[in-house]
């Protein structure tokens, strides 16, 4: 995409040592991605990467707010960000994900453009359940007993007889007899 060439990096040029980049992603960055978590926000993002022979190591500190809308009442809200994350980017020959930390890149790559991980680890902010401030507290609170578990046994002092033996529910001794 052109443009997403504000987070393009010149590979070739650069020296075997730490490079910071810093770029901002907003409604218009947003806006560049098909069916985007995110449309309206504004996060800072700060961009160490650490260049050697055999590999790029890239520190991500991102931090802003997006606008989320809550799935209780509709409403809409700022949710905060703040996210570190890091990508090793290793020389290879065809470009392939390893894992979700490490990227093989191809050795005569001119370029590397960083939006779609800053877009990514952006969205992985992004809760499951989006609740609004409000109904953060109350939700807590709700979930606080219902971790209460509550044991119960088949015997209780109701149900014994008086010499000391369990009574037996009078369905279960025509059942019993059945069985003989």
């Amino acid at each position: 995409m052109k443009n997403l060439k504000e987070f393009d990096i010149d590979l070739i040029s650069l020296a075997d040592k730490r490079h910071d980049y810093q770029y901002v992603a907003d409604n218009t960055f947003f806006a560049l991605f098909e069916h985007s978590l995110v449309e309206v926000g504004k996060c800072t993002i700060h961009l160490a990467l650490t260049k050697s022979e055999t590999m790029l190591i890239g520190e991500f500190d991102i931090q802003g707010t997006i606008e989320l809308t809550c799935d209780r009442s509709l409403d809409l809200f700022d949710y905060p960000i703040d996210t570190k994350a890091q990508i090793i980017f290793k020389y290879g020959e065809q470009a392939q994900e390893l894992s979700d930390e490490i990227v093989v890149i191809p050795r005569g790559l001119d370029t590397l453009n960083v939006a779609q991980y800053i877009y990514e680890f952006i969205g992985l902010c992004v809760p499951m359940k989006k609740l609004h401030p409000r109904f953060v507290e109350a939700e807590t609170d709700d979930d606080d007993e219902s971790d209460i578990l509550i044991y119960s046994s088949a015997t209780t002092g109701e149900d014994t007889a008086e010499d000391g033996t369990a009574e037996i529910d009078p369905r279960w001794e025509d059942l019993k007899k059945l069985i003989k």
